[in-house]
């Protein structure tokens, strides 16, 4: 499970103000919302798969899956969901784990190769979705799926598990030799013009974060740790 031998991390890490070194692993993980890239979701009705333990209200409910174009493939919260989703389609089921974690609304989303086995479509809902529900939050994407990314205040590019580059990603694509540059050449020469002009247009509308290894998050925004 996420997180569950990573209690204790080198560095500060706050959620919400909170050092996540001093709370309990439960509570740590009801502060984040994962959406991974094999859907978990149960056999259990709509209702109880967005929201489990019945927090919130049906308008709530039907609101999160209005903001994810679910609502009418749905007649009504009380309708089965198969074991992992088994009678909906791929996208249909990431789209509802999105919607779960829209219900929560968590600081912090984790998006782990979430769009991996999506079409293009429900790729671009999914992003715009986040991008608009999630514009106040923290938002963790792990994705080889260069165009989710390069709108992000910060990529961090490994190989071989080390850290090899992490700025932003205008940035990190002014390095000619540079890893992160050699992947969005990769993509060929029109879809790397069209994905650098997007980190491009962030870096010069929104002054980046600081670059910085320790940081806290609170109300949704990056801040240095002293």
């Amino acid at each position: 499970m996420f997180w569950s031998n990573m209690t204790k991390v080198e560095g500060g890490l706050y959620v919400d103000g909170i050092d996540t070194n001093r709370i309990g692993l439960k509570d740590l993980r009801s502060k984040l919302s994962i959406i991974p890239q094999e859907p978990m979701l149960f056999s259990a009705s709509l209702r109880d798969n967005l929201d489990p333990f019945h927090e919130f209200t049906d308008d709530v409910l039907w609101s999160a899956l209005q903001d994810v174009e679910l609502n009418k493939a749905f007649v009504s919260l009380d309708q089965s969901v198969d074991q992992s989703g088994s009678n909906l389609s791929a996208g249909q089921r990431q789209l509802l784990c999105l919607a779960r974690a829209i219900v929560k609304r968590n600081k912090v989303l984790v998006l782990d190769e979430a769009t991996a086995n999506v079409n293009p479509a429900t790729d671009a809902l999914i992003q715009k979705t986040i991008r608009i529900n999630f514009k106040d939050c923290t938002v963790l994407t792990i994705a080889h799926r260069l165009n989710t990314i390069m709108d992000s205040d910060r990529v961090l590019v490994m190989n071989f598990g080390e850290t090899v580059e992490f700025d932003h990603p205008h940035i990190l694509l002014q390095k000619n030799n540079g890893y992160f540059t050699k992947m969005v050449q990769q993509t060929g020469n029109n879809m790397a013009e069209h994905l650098r002009k997007i980190p491009e247009e962030a870096y010069n509308n929104e002054k980046p974060l600081p670059t910085t290894d320790n940081r806290t998050v609170k109300n949704g925004v990056n801040k240095k740790v002293d």
